[in-house]
């Protein structure tokens, strides 16, 4: 949902109207960063990752090939719990053009149905070529009531990776800008007011709360302490007050991540997209211990820009995480890498020219 954001607004504040439609847990996400919302379904992202369509426990996948067909099926489920309030919405509100972010396939068929442009967005830099078939066999009921062999081709594909890091499959691509889309809060002088030391910032994500991953992301904060380095960590409210309980003196909880970035050091990460992208926008090196085996391949990636230093699951210990943290702050030149990314970025096309694309379709 942040990466589509600043796009949404652009759109917006040109005149349109726009709607953002998610899952009911998304919607109060949403207002937060000034859109309006609208709820497709009541299921959980929890339910809908570990349950089938009959509600029967999902195994969780272990290697490359399993995780593509998981996250192919549940994203697939996603859209078919979706499409029943899709369709009630444009009876009554015809949209003129349909975003969809790169995995939300629901986008995909109210487009095609309705005979109106689909545009597919990318919210960060992963590869999805491996994910669609498997949500085209997940979403075969609603494909056959539709009269549709597979998932529809999108009209333009919105790519907002750095061309180091680019994996294009599609045919019409229009290159945009990163900026970041978080929800905000009030700012405090230590967040934007860069340290006399160094400053490393850690998270994991909403996997502290999902994954209750407090063990690990305590070790690794007092592992990075013991190098006489500051570290901040941005985590969910759900989770914060238990990490505050545990690490007492540090700066916790939910964090405008565009507003902390730049000042700090390192930014120590699970491999989610958004927290790449954020991190590079800002030009600082990262460490990365990739939660997935999808986020393994594009953190691989990441590493061989020469921005960051990447460590496969086997290999994140918290002790092994702070001394490559630790060799990242010493190298410069991850800091040089990360610095010419941020300015790959910034040559890109800002949202608002996007704009008069999409008004041409």
């Amino acid at each position: 949902m942040f990466a589509l954001a600043p796009l949404a607004t652009a759109v917006r504040n040109a005149g349109h109207q726009v709607f953002m439609a998610a899952t009911e847990e998304t919607v109060p996400t949403i207002a937060q960063v000034n859109l309006p919302a609208i709820s497709l379904t009541d299921r959980s992202l929890h339910s809908l990752i570990s349950e089938d369509r009959n509600g029967n426990p999902v195994a969780l996948p272990s290697g490359l090939e399993e995780s593509q067909r998981h996250c192919g099926e549940w994203f697939g489920r996603l859209a078919a719990a979706s499409l029943d309030a899709l369709f009630e919405l444009t009876n009554e509100w015809r949209p003129d053009v349909v975003v969809g972010g790169k995995l939300s396939y629901a986008a995909a068929l109210i487009a095609r149905t309705l005979n109106v442009p689909y545009v597919r967005h990318a919210w960060d830099f992963d590869d999805y070529v491996g994910i669609d078939p498997h949500a085209s066999r997940e979403l075969r009921p609603e494909l056959d009531g539709l009269g549709l062999d597979d998932l529809p081709t999108p009209d333009l594909f919105i790519d907002i990776s750095p061309s180091d890091l680019a994996v294009r499959h599609a045919t019409e691509i229009q290159p945009m800008r990163w900026i970041p889309g978080n929800k905000q809060g009030k700012v405090l002088p230590w967040m934007y007011i860069p340290t006399s030391g160094r400053r490393v910032c850690i998270t994991s994500g909403n996997r502290v709360s999902v994954m209750q991953s407090h063990d690990f992301i305590c070790e690794v904060a007092e592992s990075l302490a013991e190098e006489d380095i500051e570290v901040v960590i941005a985590a969910p409210e759900d989770a914060a007050p238990e990490l505050r309980r545990r690490l007492p003196g540090l700066n916790i909880g939910w964090l405008p991540l565009d507003v902390v970035a730049p000042t700090c050091d390192a930014v120590v990460h699970h491999g989610g997209g958004v927290t790449s992208l954020t991190a590079l926008n800002a030009g600082v090196p990262q460490v990365v211990f990739p939660g997935s085996s999808i986020q393994e391949e594009s953190s691989e990636r990441l590493a061989r820009t020469g921005a960051a230093l990447t460590l496969t699951r086997s290999e994140a210990t918290p002790e092994l995480i702070a001394k490559s943290c630790w060799s990242v702050l010493e190298d410069p030149e991850y800091k040089r890498r990360s610095v010419q990314l941020a300015r790959d970025i910034a040559e890109f096309p800002t949202p608002d020219l996007i704009v008069r694309t999409l008004e041409r379709l």
